[in-house]
Order: C-alpha cells, then structure tokens, then sequence
C-alpha cells in the first residue's frame, strides 16, 4: 500500500483579500499544497507563522503595515527551515536582490501563468532559489566581482528609504507612514533627508514629485 504524505502547508501574505484569494485558488487545484492561513500586514503574518510553523510562506512586498523584506528577515530569523517566496508586482530588478539577500528563496511576478507559480513554489520547496536568468546573472556576475555597473541613485536605497520612497509616491502622509511602519515621525523625516540627499533632490515637493513619477513607471 502506497503511503500518503502531508500536503505542504503555505501561508499567504498579501494586502489584498482579492490577491490571496486567487493565490490560495491557484494552490488548491494541486493536491499535495495546502493553504493553512492568511494575513496581511507583517505583525499577523508573524503571528500565524509562530503558530502554525507552515512549510512555505508567500510574501508580497507592499502589506497593510510593515514592510515585506523585513517580514522576511523576522520570518527567517525565527525559523530559518521555513522558506519564503516573494510574489509581487514590483519589478524583480529592483526587490529580488533585497528579497534574497534577507532570506527569501524566490522572487515572482504577479503577472506570471500558474503553471510558473507553481513551477516557484516546488522548486524554493526543494530549497533551490527561483528568479528570473536575467536576475541569475546578476547575481553570479556580483559574485564574481565582474558586473562593472555602479548602482543607479534608486537602488542605492536601503530597504527602508526605498519603502517610504514608494509611500510618498502613493500620497501618504509621514504620520501614517510612521503609523504604518512602527515608526516616529522624526526618523521617517531622517529617512526622507537621506533620500532626497541620494537622489540629488533638493526640496520636499521635488522629492513628492520623483516619488510619484516613480511609482507611476514601477506600480
């Protein structure tokens, strides 16, 4: 008698109940993959994954409160056999480095068939990474010392300015991005000093406009 395994349980993080319900649809029509929880801000997602301890866990970068990479490095730090793969509608060129680099094995587009979703989520399972040949590259050539690019002003961004970067192109006032963030409003003006500082911009209306301008091109 041939004997039956567990399906892989995977929890789904995302800020938007319409994403994760189609996400967990898109699972359930595979047997061996269970959706065991959903959360969308990073204090609940941590939550659940400290009670339930799932196997796989979906991340977006962009959640109700928090912030996805440090989802990931919490996440990793509590747990590192757990794995994480990002699924975003960001643009893999910009995030998949910093969703790597603090602890997530893949990095999706939203935008992508199911076929290649599931193909992401089997192979981070396998404790493989999954990105795209064109990030793979990067990555190998960043390794080796041989990329010979300089970063552009954007990606010289830490995780965080970057995140508040893309809160200020979305209309959000500093104190709901300190709100959002669990931070005070004096460090999100620091943050704004040393973004305006690396993107050579010299006023807070030329930092909303850049922002805007910004998240318009990147979504």
């Amino acid at each position: 008698m041939t004997q039956r395994h567990a399906p892989v349980t995977i929890l789904i993080v995302d800020d938007h109940p319409s994403v994760r319900e189609g996400l967990a649809l898109r699972i359930s029509l595979h047997s061996d993959l269970k959706v065991c929880g959903e959360a969308d801000s990073e204090e609940q997602a941590m939550e659940l994954v400290r009670q339930i301890q799932p196997d796989l866990v979906l991340v977006d970068i962009s959640l109700k409160s928090g912030h996805g990479i440090e989802l990931i490095k919490r996440i990793h730090s509590f747990a590192p056999t757990i794995k994480v793969l990002v699924i975003s509608g960001f643009e893999e060129s910009l995030y998949a480095e910093r969703a790597l680099r603090a602890g997530a094995l893949g990095y999706l587009n939203k935008q992508e068939s199911n076929e290649r979703m599931i193909e992401a989520i089997r192979t981070v399972l396998a404790g493989h990474r999954f990105v795209s040949p064109a990030i793979s590259r990067r990555l190998i050539e960043q390794a080796l010392g041989t990329s010979g690019g300089r970063k552009t002003p954007i990606e010289q961004l830490t995780n965080r300015e970057l995140e508040i970067f893309r809160m200020i192109g979305e209309g959000i006032k500093t104190s709901t991005i300190a709100e959002r963030l669990f931070l005070s409003t004096h460090t999100i003006d620091t943050h704004r000093e040393n973004i305006k500082r690396k993107l050579t911009i010299n006023s807070a209306a030329e930092l909303s406009r850049a922002a805007v301008q910004w998240v318009l091109e990147n979504g």
